[in-house]
């Protein structure tokens, strides 16, 4: 078996090569190959100790960024390559990195301590594949596996549990029986691991195609990442328009959204305030008054503690808290929505929407249809390029000014004369604009301001 590899990463291989050493490309970029993917980096393992690695590139600028676990980063032709001696690592005192390395001769040795069987094969030019635990089988039969004793390789490094089914919704597989058990068993430890790492797995995980399974498959994982999510599992909503409860119904949701983080994240968050404000109406039916507002302070608190940036932050926010906002074709009221989110978050909303109703009982699944004439209003509209902020009026600061307006009246008369275009009661046209102004004095008025 024969793969393309970059110029840079063949030349590194060569020169270890040439030297005497040994040298493959290792890890996940063998796999990428195995399932016809592109890789998306090449790490490299070799025989050769750090110091001999240094001299082999002794001619290119290295960097020492793991010497003391080995690695040592060459900059070859404008690419960077992580260049790792083959090791054994000791004993993980803190559930997530070894207290310390001893270096090995041995490739089998090396590929012993990586995490899954997919992930532990090695490659290089004229040599073919070394996989000593079957992963090339396992990654056709789409099988993750620990490589040895699963709970081993979990206790060692925790972030291992949700690497894999990281792995499994990106990749659309599944756990081997013992791997998985292995999982839930130690899930319990990812609570040892930094926020910015659980962050970094889940973003993958909910982006994978195979989310939704994942997620319905693992909540007793995925809820000591998010301890919020784990009210929601069993919790039955007792109404006509739900036919799962909470949990299942936010998993379906996730795989009815399309694979972009924040609409991800949102559509995760959009019901975790369910649990919270249930209550049994004399109708017989679940209701859940209050909840998006509940939902966007659980989806803070939930982001800010797993570091997440916060312009995503407030994407995410943004979308809960009007999840189950009603809008309508008007166009007095579509520019009101454009104004108040912009049309790319407006065209998101219609996404979390759009995912919301898929995961509804059947007979309220119609609403898309809704969805979809409310999105081709909304961009014919656009297309007209209405004005829907103060920036777009034909009229600026200097104008008013000129008439006599200053400080603060001066923001209220802009933002008057904005709610009359977005009301449709005035054209944005300069004339029409003074012309309001004209007879309706503002200068001494307090603000106007609707609401969409």
């Amino acid at each position: 078996m024969t793969f393309s590899l970059p110029p840079q990463a063949e030349k590194a291989l060569a020169l270890l090569h040439d030297a005497g050493f040994e040298a493959w490309i290792v890890g996940g970029c063998v796999r990428d190959f195995l399932l016809g993917l592109v890789p998306k980096d090449y790490d490299i393992t070799t025989s050769a100790l750090p110091e001999e690695t240094k001299k082999v590139f002794g001619g290119y600028p290295t960097i020492e960024t793991g010497a003391r676990h080995g690695t040592i980063t060459v900059v070859l032709e404008g690419e960077t390559l992580e260049i790792t001696t083959y090791r054994v690592d000791g004993a993980y005192s803190d559930a997530r990195h070894p207290d310390g390395v001893s270096f090995t001769r041995s490739l089998r040795e090396d590929a012993a301590r990586r995490d899954f069987t997919m992930n532990a094969m090695a490659y290089a030019p004229g040599l073919g594949i070394r996989d000593f635990f079957g992963g090339t089988e396992d990654a056709r039969q789409g099988i993750i596996r620990a490589v040895g004793d699963p709970e081993t390789r979990f206790r060692e490094d925790a972030l291992r549990i949700l690497r894999a089914i990281r792995f499994a919704a990106v990749l659309d597989f599944s756990l081997e029986e013992a791997t998985q058990a292995a999982a839930r068993r130690c899930a319990p430890a990812l609570g040892k691991i930094s926020a910015e790492r659980l962050y970094a797995e889940l973003g993958k995980l909910l982006c994978g195609k195979a989310a939704g399974r994942v997620l319905r498959q693992y909540p007793e994982i995925l809820s000591v990442v998010i301890p919020e999510l784990g009210p929601m599992v069993g919790f039955q909503q007792q109404n006509e328009h739900h036919c799962y409860d909470v949990y299942t119904h936010t998993a379906v949701a996730v795989d009815h959204v399309p694979p972009v983080l924040p609409l991800r994240l949102a559509m995760l968050l959009h019901d975790v305030g369910k649990p919270d404000t249930f209550f049994l109406g004399e109708d017989g039916q679940g209701h859940f008054y209050g909840h998006a507002r509940r939902s966007v302070a659980l989806a803070e608190t939930i982001l800010t503690r797993l570091r997440a940036p916060r312009r995503l932050r407030e994407q995410v926010t943004t979308l809960v808290r009007y999840h189950d906002a009603v809008l309508e074709e008007d166009p007095r009221r579509l520019r009101r929505w454009l104004n108040k989110l912009g049309p790319e978050t407006f065209f998101d909303l219609l996404e979390i929407q759009r995912g919301d109703t898929a995961a509804l009982a059947p007979a309220y699944c119609t609403r898309n249809d809704r969805l979809n004439s409310l999105e081709k209003v909304a961009k014919e509209l656009l297309a007209e390029k209405p004005c829907l902020t103060m920036k777009g009026l034909s009229v600026n600061g200097n104008d008013l000014l000129a008439l006599g307006y200053q400080g603060p009246n001066l923001g209220a008369a802009l933002r008057a004369l904005l709610d009359r275009v977005l009301e449709g009661e005035i054209p944005n046209e300069k004339q029409a604009l003074l012309g309001w102004l004209a007879q309706n004095d503002t200068k001494n008025s307090p603000e106007r301001g609707d609401n969409a």
